[in-house]
């Protein structure tokens, strides 16, 4: 699979952003070297994120504050891709969202009606505050017809005091009360990839996705026929690499290796999975 694209020019980056440019709210070294390199050499990019709480500008004003330059419309998240997956499918349709800013936001721009009566979807996405009586009030939405799409299939999310439960786990209560599975629109579907993609204006064969998990980003990034590098700074250990049966381009111990691919791409070809 490494070898499916060797020798394409890399014209574009897509990262992830938690545990590949920061971690339990502090940048990674040389986080800031690789995004200071991307906009050097003028090449699209955009950091990448399942978490649906924030909006583009939010975002960008955190990581800034962390050191980090990433311009607002450089932020992808799974709000934005799932706004644009039901503008897609049907415009100015209506949801019941059970979410924060992020996806609110991204749903308004997106020319949809929040609702309580009879939506199109019920839409779930992460928040901090989820409220018994909004689960019951999408239990029933469902029940009664609504479609259920969710930004994310994540079950646990990070936060300073550790672990939480997120979207996955909280679309598996809905799921066990209703009998009906959602539609995860974020990472690993490769339809978030490929949104992402198109706002790159980038071709899957010259772009480049940076992870650090091999069951959301790398597998992603691969169905959607991209490079891949999974940095070791997160999620996928060193030894849990072999175990799965697709392999990235090439794993690094942190993004600051990745950031002297930017400039020398060979690099990445360069690398053998199997190096210890």
């Amino acid at each position: 699979m490494g070898g499916m694209n060797k020798g394409a020019p890399i014209e574009s980056w897509l990262s992830d952003m938690d545990g590949v440019l920061v971690h339990e709210g502090r940048p990674i070294p040389g986080a800031a070297e690789f995004l200071q390199r991307l906009q050097a050499a003028r090449r699209p990019f955009l950091v990448l994120t399942n978490n649906s709480i924030y909006t583009q500008r939010d975002l960008s004003a955190r990581l800034a504050a962390l050191g980090l330059p990433v311009p607002t419309e450089s932020i992808f998240t799974s709000a934005l891709a799932t706004a644009a997956f039901l503008a897609d499918q049907r415009p100015e349709g209506s949801a019941y969202v059970i979410g924060e800013a992020g996806l609110t936001t991204a749903l308004h721009e997106a020319g949809y009606v929040l609702t309580d009566i009879r939506p199109d979807y019920v839409v779930l996405g992460e928040t901090r505050t989820y409220s018994f009586s909004q689960i019951t009030q999408a239990v029933r939405l469902v029940d009664g017809g609504a479609r259920f799409v969710a930004t994310n299939p994540d079950p646990v999310g990070p936060s300073a005091e550790g672990s939480m439960p997120a979207t996955g786990a909280v679309a598996a209560m809905i799921t066990r009360a209703t009998g009906v599975e959602p539609y995860f629109v974020g990472k690993p579907n490769p339809l978030m990839m490929r949104t992402a993609l198109n706002r790159v204006a980038g071709h899957s064969e010259s772009t480049v996705m940076v992870g650090d998990r091999m069951d959301t980003d790398i597998v992603a990034g691969i169905e959607a026929g991209m490079r891949t590098v999974l940095v070791l700074s997160g999620v996928t250990g060193r030894g849990e690499v072999e175990r799965f049966p697709f392999r990235p381009t090439a794993v690094v111990p942190s993004i600051a290796d990745v950031a002297a691919m930017v400039d020398d791409p060979s690099l990445l070809d360069r690398d053998e999975p199997t190096t210890h």
